[in-house]
């Protein structure tokens, strides 16, 4: 342990890693800020300390057991010619909910068949649910990634905590920002459509680079704050 402190090499795997985690993250905020908003707002900080500890429960029980997680890729089943793994079939049934999930957030807006914000359509458990499904999947993600940067278990695990650390600071102002800004929630469900989209992409061997998903909603943010900024100004005069 004392030769991994010393490490150079240790501590830019480690400043890497949290970085990469905190990045791939961002879709995981926005998902346990649009889940936890269901609920009254006195019971949402609970809810997302809830959600973030799952998440950080599960990336170290996975990273303890690297060995199962690269099995989980080993070919079970053959259909049209494609071999899918264990953790295809986990990112095709986390696609479908996820794709499932948004496109009823989405109806719900545009219908006008929003709770209030009261939080009155759903309860702890279900909210606590949903989020553990959503982090099984993100968890395997991440796990995956963490594998490939670092070789010290106890690099991975300490990048984790430290990105886990960040998020939970950073996921109450992002909850309170979506909530207020309903185009910025429609941003946030359809990011979550193209999350759902590449992880269906990715089960049928078909790799969409994050970084093309992370561009669209980065230049669709930008264009989001314009309007914002122009529309303040609008209202000022």
């Amino acid at each position: 342990m004392l030769a991994l402190l010393a490490s150079p090499d240790a501590w830019i795997s480690l400043l890497t890693l949290t970085v990469l985690e905190i990045v791939l993250g961002i879709d995981n905020i926005i998902f346990l800020s649009l889940a936890a908003n269901k609920l009254p707002p006195p019971r949402r900080p609970t809810a997302r300390r809830i959600g973030l500890s799952l998440a950080l429960v599960m990336r170290i029980i996975f990273l303890s057991s690297v060995a199962w997680i690269i099995s989980l890729s080993h070919p079970v089943i053959t259909l049209w010619g494609i071999g899918l793994s264990w953790k295809d079939l986990v990112f095709f049934a986390g696609g479908l909910f996820l794709l499932t999930k948004s496109t009823r957030e989405i109806h719900g807006m545009v219908e006008g068949e929003e709770h209030g914000g009261g939080g009155q359509g759903a309860t702890m458990l279900s909210v606590i649910v949903q989020i553990a499904l959503f982090d099984i999947v993100f968890s395997i993600d991440s796990v995956v990634t963490a594998v490939g940067m670092a070789e010290h278990l106890a690099v991975m695990i300490a990048a984790v905590v430290l990105a886990m650390i960040v998020m939970m600071v950073a996921s109450g102002a992002v909850a309170d920002f979506v909530e207020r800004h309903p185009t910025v929630k429609m941003l946030a469900l359809s990011f979550l459509l193209l999350i759902g989209t590449s992880l269906v992409a990715d089960a049928a061997h078909f790799h969409i680079p994050r970084g093309y998903l992370y561009f669209a909603v980065a230049f669709s943010g930008l264009v989001e704050i314009l309007n914002q900024r122009v529309a303040g100004h609008k209202k000022k005069t």
